[in-house]
């Protein structure tokens, strides 16, 4: 049998800079013996570490992608220390960080979390969409080359969002982050799927409307919402981005959008649920 004991603890960041963190989730981490974090899945552009570092009073160690997916070694300092492990938004939102927690207890490491605020409830107080009405999610990747030399590009998100549009669900789309590549604008996303659109010879997103979101929980945050043809070739500025592509609209969701996003006044009319 195993003996669970509180060691590690999750902690969400928040969505912009180093003062969205939680008191408790501060307070957890300046107790702490031990601070990892992973900034590949999600980035605090409003901060750097070095800030982090001083607000916490504390060195914050980086993580890669394989010390967190593959070889997560830094768990057993776990068994006998205090350690806190730090990711952008909230924590357990992603299936990495669900997996650590899993072999964390499978060792005998209990765990806690600590959640912070998170890209799908900050879409929906932005552009006005009910949280309720959206389906699966997807992630838009950066278009890749395969063994052969042939530029591939993933229709898994267009797939996704033609089932939500079936289920009248709304799909949010999380674009790209790339240590070489970048990060993925509404713009680059939008041409993708396009481009799958074409390839298929299919009208699911050529005549959609889509609302692009650029620096949730900044101080300024960019929301436009307009058809895909028109909203591809508006500036939403410096990362981090994210598309939402919406199926049919509650009249408050249209108000919304037409008030507080720039969508086009005739949805009121054409697309109310």
């Amino acid at each position: 049998m195993l003996i669970i004991q509180t060691m590690l603890t999750f902690i969400g960041l928040g969505l912009f800079d180093e003062k969205d963190i939680s008191l408790k989730g501060l307070e957890a981490i300046r107790q702490a013996d031990l601070i990892f974090a992973e900034f590949y899945t999600s980035v605090l552009m409003g901060t750097t570490v070095e800030t982090l570092e001083k607000l916490y009073g504390k060195k914050v160690h980086i993580l890669s992608r394989e010390e967190v997916e593959q070889d997560p070694y830094w768990l057993d300092q776990a068994i006998h220390k205090d350690v806190v492990f730090l990711t952008g938004g909230d924590t357990m939102v992603s299936t990495t960080h669900v997996d650590l927690r899993l072999r964390a207890h499978d060792a005998g490491i209990g765990t806690r979390l600590i959640h912070g605020a998170s890209i799908a409830s900050a879409i929906c107080g932005l552009s006005g969409l009910q949280n309720y009405r959206f389906g699966k999610a997807s992630t838009i990747p950066h278009p890749y080359t395969s063994s052969r030399g042939i530029t591939v590009i993933s229709e898994t998100p267009y797939d996704t969002i033609k089932l939500n549009k079936e289920h009248n669900m709304h799909t949010l789309m999380f674009l790209d982050i790339d240590k070489e590549k970048g990060y993925m604008t509404v713009n680059q996303a939008l041409e993708l799927l396009l481009h799958v659109e074409a390839k298929r010879k299919e009208s699911v997103i050529d005549k959609a409307l889509a609302i692009g979101i650029s620096r949730a929980g900044s101080p300024e945050p960019v929301v436009k919402a307009g058809y895909v043809h028109m909203l591809k070739d508006s500036d939403f500025g410096g990362p981090l981005h994210i598309l939402v592509i919406p199926a049919s609209l509650h009249f408050v969701e249209a108000e919304a959008l037409v008030k507080l996003a720039g969508a086009p006044s005739h949805i009121m009319e054409a697309i109310i649920d």
